[in-house]
């Protein structure tokens, strides 16, 4: 399964369930954890970090170096905004265990599924440009792209919006058929050709649908492509141009790029990825392959990804795109009321009466007058995690590994972050974006 979209409440600690024994008991317990806490920030983390320290923010660095060591990840990065500004920006343990080099603070790294929110920005920008509607047709906007000859397309993909596609609530359940982003080798075996996102669109227009369109939600890497398709056809240039130019370089990023597949491949400043000991290497999706390869550098054809899950991006890029995004950093990329419009929910039937829905690029926690905002994302040798608050916090973390249980690491991760937040008693003023550029 390639990405992870669990719906993490993001409750803050002082609104969880209260203990309810007796108070004197209550008292023992929190004094245990306050010396027990006290104890672990005294000892300095046994693996290397980077970056500037922050002592008032020294729980996140526990937070981090806990994590890679009870999981057994190599290495990881962490960046932390408030308000716009950049507090905290770290590299944990290493980038590559062979050469032993440390993980940098702008430190490269797969976002894997974190590209959804990218490619859901960059639609939106296009929206307040006046060159695409959200409730236009879909299949209008894919340019000469036909399905396989033979095959008639499935009227109902004819119904498909744009906006659906954000919401994925256009029709493809990969829980039902399958998720062709993950087999490649469907799309050789069927139509002859590489596994390229265009040859990928080909093959599906020729499929049915799994549900009708609008009727119920079913995460789809899918959809994302065929966003990423729109995107190339309404701009004229190339998926990663078009967004580099509509999303990263107003935001200030100029490091983020596509992933590629194949290790020698890797962008200058990208880590190496690892799998969980004992993982058997898989087989490659390049016929040329004499071997079985590790499944970081093989499992999955990564060029294929770019919209729903391919680009390589820094912790502190990551959260340098949602503050301006949000508008926390100015000027900021949209209006306000296009940002409002990621909260939004689906049209009725779906997700109706549920605390936590997914909006346009975003899964959605709605609180008060705003909401959480996050994305979680996983592909062999790398897991990640960005998360934005209705209360002006950023934070962005990223992996070189991805544990064999990383439902249960990514919850982990969640809820330790969040934990890290409540203990911070004063906020840097200073903002460390400058540092990196």
């Amino acid at each position: 399964m390639l990405d992870l979209m669990l719906f993490f409440p993001h409750i803050e600690p002082a609104q969880t369930t209260p203990f309810r024994g007796p108070p004197v008991r209550v008292s023992i317990l929190l004094l245990i954890a306050v010396l027990a806490r006290a104890a672990s920030a005294a000892e300095a983390p046994d693996l290397p970090t980077t970056g500037p320290a922050v002592p008032e923010l020294a729980a996140f660095d526990r937070t981090m170096c806990d994590l890679l060591e009870k999981w057994g990840i190599p290495g990881g990065a962490l960046a932390v905004a408030k308000d716009g500004r950049l507090l905290l920006a770290r590299g944990y343990g290493l980038a590559d265990v062979e050469a032993q080099q440390p993980v940098q603070p702008d430190a490269l790294f797969r976002i894997a599924s974190v590209s959804k929110p990218i490619t859901a920005a960059a639609v939106l920008v296009l929206v307040e440009q006046g060159r695409l509607d959200l409730d236009a047709a879909a299949l209008d906007l894919l340019g000469s792209i036909e399905p396989p000859e033979g095959r008639p397309i499935d009227p109902r993909l004819r119904k498909i919006t744009v906006r659906q596609l954000l919401h994925h609530t256009a029709g493809f359940d990969r829980g039902r058929s399958f998720d062709p982003m993950l087999r490649p080798g469907a799309v050789v075996e069927s139509l002859g050709s590489t596994p390229k996102s265009t040859a990928i669109v080909r093959f599906m227009l020729g499929r049915p649908l799994d549900f009708d369109p609008g009727t119920q939600y079913a995460y789809s890497n899918f959809g994302y492509c065929l966003l990423g398709r729109i995107i190339e056809n309404v701009t004229g240039k190339p998926y990663e141009e078009s967004v580099r130019t509509l999303v990263l370089q107003p935001a200030g990023i100029r490091r983020m790029r596509l992933g590629r597949t194949r290790r020698a491949d890797r962008a200058e400043g990208e880590v190496r990825y690892y799998s969980p000991a004992g993982t058997a290497p898989a087989e490659s999706v390049f016929p040329d392959a004499k071997r079985p390869v590790p499944p970081p550098y093989g499992r999955y054809y990564i060029e294929a990804m770019d919209a729903h899950g391919g680009w390589i991006a820094s912790a502190v890029d990551l959260v340098r795109f949602t503050t301006y995004l949000d508008g926390s950093r100015k000027p900021g990329l949209l209006k306000a009321e296009t940002v409002r419009l990621i909260e939004s929910r689906p049209a009725p039937p779906v997700s109706l009466g549920e605390p936590v829905h997914y909006g346009l690029g975003w899964m959605i926690r709605p609180k008060g007058d705003s909401a959480n905002w996050w994305h979680a994302g996983r592909i062999p040798g790398t897991n990640s995690l960005l998360v934005r608050t209705h209360h002006g916090m950023v934070w962005a973390a990223v992996f070189n590994s991805s544990p064999r249980e990383s439902d249960a690491f990514i919850g982990e991760l969640d809820r330790a972050l969040w934990e890290a937040y409540a203990e911070v008693k004063q906020w840097p003023t200073r903002d460390l974006f400058e540092l990196y550029k």
